[in-house]
């Protein structure tokens, strides 16, 4: 089992839901990502997903799209994104989640192996269908990294069942169709789409699109096996005024959201 495996079996025998925290590497800065992500976890991230920013980022909304803009700008290279999955993995399963152009431009085989020997766990790939996925799946058995692929709303029960059967360490639902942000309140499709991906695997399923804040982690929690937050901790550090403020409201946002999954609520409805 992965490390991935293993934290989705504690939470479970917990009776909870994961917390799951997002940031692109070097956002603020090099330096300044790995201080917040330490952040993240010392507020309750139990599972790290590490952006990798990219210049033509479609599901990106505004406020992730200018994190990776600032990073780019300040001359993040792949070697970069490496490093910081190497500092994180020290503090938490950790995966890469990335577009697959840059992937494909770096080398499946060569990235599969560099990502593992930085001790990353595994891949979320919003863009790379199961179907057009079999480098990938090559690359990912041979280095024994989980494969994470996404499904949404619109995605038809035959697509659904595809996907789980491709993807190894938990499969994360968006709940939303569109691109990434925070959002006044879940999707009323969210729970819908959980109970469709429970019907099709056993794998556990992360929510992700839209959760800022510990009341809604905890409604999310009722159904789903992971929260999974991002552009709220990107908000953070782009509004503070300075660096050591931006990362103590990393901290205070994950202790809020880390209360929520430990909060117990009844299971929402699936239908």
């Amino acid at each position: 089992m992965s490390r991935i495996g293993d934290s989705f079996a504690r939470v479970r025998a917990d009776g909870r839901a994961l917390l799951v925290g997002y940031l692109p590497a070097g956002f603020p800065s090099y330096a300044g990502c790995i201080d917040a992500l330490r952040a993240m976890v010392d507020g309750g991230v139990e599972l790290i997903e590490v952006g990798f920013p990219y210049s033509d980022p479609v599901m990106d909304g505004p406020t992730i799209q200018a994190a990776a803009e600032r990073a780019l700008a300040g001359g993040l290279r792949t070697h970069d994104v490496l490093r910081t999955v190497e500092a994180a993995a020290e503090l938490a399963p950790t995966v890469v989640m990335t577009y697959w152009n840059p992937i494909e431009r770096y080398g499946v085989d060569e990235f599969a192996r560099d990502l593992a020997a930085a001790g990353g766990s595994g891949l979320i790939t919003p863009d790379l269908i199961p179907d057009e996925a079999a480098e990938w799946v090559a690359a990912s058995d041979e280095q024994g990294l989980d494969r994470i692929f996404l499904v949404s709303p619109s995605s038809t029960d035959r697509r659904i069942a595809l996907t789980a059967r491709a993807c190894r360490g938990f499969l994360y639902a968006a709940s939303v169709m569109g691109v990434t942000g925070a959002r006044a309140q879940p999707s009323r499709q969210a729970a819908a789409l959980v109970g469709r991906v429970r019907a099709a695997t056993d794998l556990p399923v992360g929510l992700g699109l839209g959760v800022s804040n510990g009341a809604q982690a905890a409604e999310v929690a009722g159904y789903a096996d992971a929260v999974i937050v991002g552009s709220a901790f990107v908000r953070r550090l782009l509004d503070a005024p300075d660096a050591d403020m931006g990362v103590r409201a990393v901290e205070a946002l994950a202790e809020d959201l880390a209360g929520g999954v430990r909060r117990e609520l009844p299971a929402a409805p699936t239908g």
